[in-house]
């Protein structure tokens, strides 16, 4: 299911700006997955160009993996009120967008617990499964998901920030 700019098929369509569509290499085999959109990104139209996404970018350029060689989207495409945790059917109303997302790309990296465990379908606690493989079905194709911290855990946390590091190296050492 292509992307639908003026989507309603959840609440969340209500109080957003716009919906969020991925950003970068949109060919990549790789793709960053996050929680959904905030404030600037809502603003902007682009995902991750807040606070986040800055720090998601410092540590790309740092590790050698320029933004613009993978694919960057979120789970849901709007932002959610107060910048929450997305409900379960939101994300099931987005998934049909997000799948479509995922359909060609050969590894998925889940970034923060939300990404994982949408993507997994079960709990995740991601200090203990960060920089794990695991796979997943998708379209009926199995796809790998590198499970890692989303930046905004980065922002306070050396721990979340070194994960997020290493995730980036394993990234670009396989495909890069």
């Amino acid at each position: 299911m292509e992307l639908d700019l003026q989507c309603e098929r959840c609440r969340l369509s209500q109080r957003r700006i716009q919906v969020v569509p991925p950003s970068g290499d949109l060919r990549s085999l790789v793709v960053f997955v996050g929680e959904g959109p905030g404030e600037k990104e809502d603003q902007k139209g682009a995902p991750f160009v807040g606070r986040a996404g800055k720090m998601l970018d410092r540590l790309l350029n740092e590790e050698g993996l320029p933004r613009e060689r993978i694919m960057i989207t979120n789970t849901v495409k709007c932002r959610p009120p107060d910048n929450r945790r997305p409900l379960p059917d939101e994300m099931q109303a987005c998934f049909p967008y997000l799948e479509q997302e995922l359909q060609d790309r050969q590894l998925i990296v889940a970034m923060g617990r939300t990404a994982c465990e949408n993507l997994l379908g079960r709990a995740v606690k991601v200090g203990q499964e960060a920089n794990t493989y695991a796979s997943i079905e998708l379209m009926g194709k199995k796809k790998e998901v590198l499970l890692t911290y989303h930046p905004s855990a980065c922002l306070y946390n050396l721990k979340a920030r070194e994960g997020l590091r290493a995730s980036i190296r394993l990234v670009r050492e396989r495909f890069f």
